[in-house]
């Protein structure tokens, strides 16, 4: 069950990298939650939505990937140049490089509740070097 679940947050992740937002309701709940919080599909796909409109060369790169029957945990790598601001910096095209955490749980074969913790600090600190 592990490999499996492993594989169907690969094809969320494909699914992303690919904006194929008519799809991704094949991998996220109705009813989906953001640490901790109702969201719910429409404007969790909203939010990834405009995620890859801020920040064009917007890819997920799963560096680590454990899972177990109805949890991932990812590491995620990104090398982007968001516009204007990111996490509340002024980043302005800059290209920063982090990481991303983060772990969801699985209901019916689809994620349920994601949490999240974006490394602000390696942000701040290539920010502060430029």
């Amino acid at each position: 069950m592990a490999t499996a679940l492993a594989d169907l947050y690969q094809g969320y992740i494909d699914c992303l990298n690919s904006q194929d937002w008519d799809n991704l309701g094949k991998y996220v709940g109705t009813e989906v939650s953001y640490n901790g919080e109702r969201v719910g599909f429409v404007a969790y796909r909203q939010a990834r939505e405009r995620e890859f409109r801020e920040i064009p060369d917007l890819h997920f790169k799963v560096s680590i990937l454990v899972s177990d029957r109805k949890t991932v945990a990812s590491r995620l790598e990104f090398d982007i140049s968001p516009s204007g601001e990111f996490l509340g910096l002024l980043v302005n095209g800059k290209r920063v490089k982090f990481c991303e955490n983060v772990f969801y749980e699985y209901e019916g074969g689809k994620i349920a509740r994601v949490w999240s913790v974006l490394d602000k600090a390696a942000v701040e600190a290539q920010l502060s070097r430029s």
